[in-house]
């Protein structure tokens, strides 16, 4: 992987919003089993809308009636906790790959 992708890679996690993010399952009369990625962590108690604040949603992987968001093998929660977990892992993992490089390039010049 070149420089410029780290960098580009780096300035989508910047763009986006902060971290951390969590898997929340929320549930109301219109996104009956509304699996979501959120700013704020899950209270267990699938609140109902308006008991959740829209705006700490950044991604659902499941909205299930009416069917706006769903995937065909099912893995909702397993989506959900994948996009959860790179939000922090991305760019931590932009940052090893730069430290790497630099302690083989110390090598190398040693």
């Amino acid at each position: 992987m070149r420089e410029h992708e780290l960098e580009e890679i780096e300035e989508l996690c910047s763009a986006a919003t902060p971290g951390p993010w969590f898997v929340r399952t929320l549930d109301d009369s219109h996104a009956m089993n509304l699996v979501a990625v959120s700013t704020v962590p899950d209270s267990g108690h699938a609140e109902r809308w308006p008991d959740f604040d829209h705006r700490e949603i950044v991604a659902a992987t499941l909205v299930q009636y009416p069917r706006y968001v769903d995937s065909g093998d099912e893995r909702w929660d397993e989506n959900a906790a994948f996009i959860a977990m790179a939000r922090e892992a991305i760019p931590r993992l932009v940052e090893e790959i730069r430290r790497l490089r630099n302690a083989s390039a110390d090598k190398g010049s040693g």
